[in-house]
């Protein structure tokens, strides 16, 4: 097995004061998957960028979860040696409130990035060899601000799972019946709806022959019903024709609406395609953005997405190397406790018990560790724990900590965890993987080669877009695209083939750690704050 290693950050050298050593995690351990958790601030979406990018400089595909509208900021790979890059993203009123001009706070900005990237050894070249080695794409169902994604592909393409895995093809038709009928207000409830039974069975008995189960096909077969029977009772007793029609009347309205027309056209749900690299050999970076829809519409949306996500990984040969990384900032509300069940909670659950085992690994991020199912966060191996608030939520992080440790042994003194997690300073975090030894660390991560500018409108998104598949602009820097920097000498090494944390040094014992210092942009441990967070993507 390679091992390829995500480099992080830096963690402290415990025997040196004043000293900060590389930090890096094996690429494979995610697999295992991993949970970030930290309060607004802690630079939790900055983390998530970080781990993003360095699975992306690993050659390893990422498809990424968007709700907040902040990870297409991921795209924004503009270089720090030409301010005017940033004009187009910077308003008159931003400016009037930092009393200044467009233009200063523009080369404010690229200062600020350029003097953070440069502590850790990065530079123009850097950050345009990174972009030019991914294949990003950001869609966006439901608009055409990104690239448009036709939800009905699995209704209007027969797969071949009908073939090899009916259960996961029955899944998935049951995903896209019931967002069919949740955007005409219907009961879409797999096991309880007779509207939801009935478009299946049709469905099913169609995609079987090879043939199209569109919308307008559904609506043949609700007008004159190709079987007889659904279950042991006569179809019009279980469904009768005036009810079969005002569920075609629904079913035709949502056809010719012109707000639908953007959920039935654009990029079908293929998986395995948007997973695969080109003949360019670039690694695909997918943005899944839901933050323009609403509550129960990305519900919807991500029940159906998760449940490709599933079927997909399910085709998959078995392998123990990482080979796709699914980020998802902000599980909140789609992975909630029991008895709550959201669309996408079933085979998000799923996948954290399954994907290890086909090389697929799952990041989930949250602000409320007591929001999301106890389940998700005991099949995590590798933690991220930002400062937290609430006792409620250290309890739950503090319980989840101890199911990891029953998996890969040792031990977390957990009155020591808590009372660290109170006072962690923004862009810190404490580190467990409970398949490296030792498994804690202190690490603060390092700055994002894309600018954090923040969430992103629709117009944003568009105007994103516009600016085609090479935003950098290669005319501000000359040369190639050059190698991935090595990490300064003082901070540690790489050791590829290495099945554990890669540190310089002794890493530091958990129930020795003492609240950590800021961290200047000269490296050393100091009493100041830390850098910017807009520049270093504390969020």
């Amino acid at each position: 097995m390679t091992t390829r290693n995500i480099e992080l950050g830096s963690t402290i050298d415990p025997n040196v004061p004043g000293e900060s050593l590389a930090f890096a995690i094996p690429s494979h351990h995610l697999t295992t998957h991993a949970v970030a958790v930290g309060m607004t601030g802690s630079g939790k979406t900055g983390l998530a960028m970080v781990v993003i990018e360095e699975t992306l400089r690993a050659k390893t595909p990422v498809l990424v979860v968007d709700v907040k509208g902040d990870l297409p900021n991921l795209l924004l790979t503009l270089p720090t040696s030409d301010g005017s890059q940033y004009v187009e993203w910077i308003d008159e009123a931003t400016a009037e409130r930092h009393d200044s001009t467009v233009d200063d706070v523009c080369m404010d900005i690229a200062e600020a990035r350029a003097s953070a990237l440069r502590e850790w050894h990065f530079t123009d070249a850097d950050i345009r060899a990174h972009r030019n080695a991914i294949a990003p794409r950001v869609l966006t169902p439901g608009t055409t601000s990104g690239e448009s994604v036709n939800v009905l592909s699995s209704l209007e393409t027969p797969s071949t799972l009908w073939q090899s895995d009916p259960e996961a093809a029955r899944l998935l038709l049951a995903a896209t019946v019931s967002l069919v009928l949740r955007l005409v207000g219907r009961d879409a409830d797999a096991t309880r709806s007779r509207d939801h039974v009935v478009l299946s069975q049709f469905a099913e008995r169609r995609l079987r022959a090879g043939r199209s189960a569109d919308l307008g096909a559904l609506l043949q077969d609700l007008a004159e019903p190709p079987i007889e029977q659904i279950g042991a009772m006569a179809i019009d007793d279980y469904l009768s024709i005036r009810e079969r029609k005002n569920l075609a009347a629904a079913l035709n309205s949502l056809v010719a609406s012109p707000t639908f027309d953007s959920w039935r056209h654009g990029s079908p749900m293929d998986i395995a395609a948007w997973m695969t690299p080109g003949d360019d050999d670039r690694t695909p970076l997918v943005i899944v953005s839901v933050a323009h829809l609403d509550d129960e519409e990305r519900g919807v949306f991500l029940g159906l997405l998760f449940e490709e996500l599933l079927a997909w990984v399910r085709t998959l040969p078995g392998t123990s190397d990482l080979r796709a990384l699914i980020a998802f900032d902000e599980v909140y509300g789609f992975l909630p406790p029991h008895p709550a069940n959201p669309p996408a909670k079933r085979p998000l659950l799923t996948l954290m018990k399954q994907a290890r085992g086909f090389g697929v690994g799952i990041l989930l991020a949250t602000q409320n560790p007591m929001d999301v199912d106890y389940r998700a966060l005991s099949n995590a191996g590798v933690w991220f724990v930002g400062r937290l608030q609430t006792d409620a939520d250290r309890e739950r992080v503090v319980e989840g900590m101890t199911g990891a440790t029953e998996v890969g042994g040792g031990y977390v003194d957990p009155s020591v965890l808590a009372d660290r997690l109170k006072r962690l300073s923004p862009r810190w975090f404490f580190v467990r993987d409970v398949y490296a030894q030792p498994t804690t660390y202190l690490v603060r991560t390092r700055p994002t080669l894309a600018w954090m500018r923040g969430p992103m409108t629709r117009v944003e998104l568009r105007r994103l877009m516009a600016r085609g598949d090479a935003p950098f602009n290669s005319q501000t820097s000359s040369g190639g695209p050059s190698p991935p920097p090595s990490p300064s000498p003082s901070a540690g090494r790489r050791e590829e083939g290495s099945d554990a944390l890669v540190v310089q040094g002794s890493p530091m014992p958990a129930a020795s750690v003492s609240p950590p210092p800021s961290v200047s942009a000269t490296g050393t441990l100091s009493s100041t704050a830390d850098i910017d967070g807009r520049s270093t993507g504390t969020r």
